[in-house]
């Protein structure tokens, strides 16, 4: 794609369409052209937790621009998985800081996505950008699931303590 004239790519990548609980979240991210990746950056699904995170905090220090968009589950209820997935790419798309000269997103094209793209299936484990995608948008929704776990916790125990 460099070759072909494009400077700032966004990999996108997306989390959550297995589980079935919470949103899809997915992440929009540039990261900088000509600059060295950082190491251990590979498909989310690889890494544990703790590396997550640990790389999730280089990628976001030294991404051009970074952006995430998400579909709650009441979304999901009413569209399907798959188009509140084209929902959160395209809200993470269009929340770019900067406008990407291309788009690379995981998996097979995307026609409801409305935006140029080039798909790569296994793209979270082929290609830098995707996999940065990938790392943030996880960390994102691991934590955004936590969060929520304590709250469902919370409210469990009041209504066992009204029993």
């Amino acid at each position: 794609m460099r070759a072909e004239g494009a400077w700032l790519i966004a990999g996108v990548d997306e989390v959550g369409r297995g589980p079935l609980a919470g949103p899809v979240v997915a992440c929009a991210i540039v990261m900088p052209p000509g600059r060295r990746a950082i190491a251990g950056v590979d498909d989310s699904k690889a890494l544990d937790a703790r590396e997550r995170e640990r790389l999730a905090i280089l990628i976001r220090a030294r991404a051009v621009a970074l952006s995430l968009g998400a579909a709650s589950v009441r979304e999901i209820a009413a569209l399907n998985i798959y188009q509140a997935t084209v929902l959160a790419m395209r809200r993470a798309l269009r929340r770019l800081a900067v406008a990407p000269d291309a788009v690379l997103i995981d998996g097979k094209p995307i026609r409801a996505l409305e935006i140029a793209h080039r798909a790569v299936v296994g793209g979270d484990a082929r290609c830098y950008s995707i996999a940065c995608a990938s790392i943030v948008a996880k960390v994102a929704r691991d934590r955004l699931m936590a969060s929520l776990s304590v709250r469902s916790e919370e409210h469990t125990s009041e209504l066992q303590s009204l029993r």
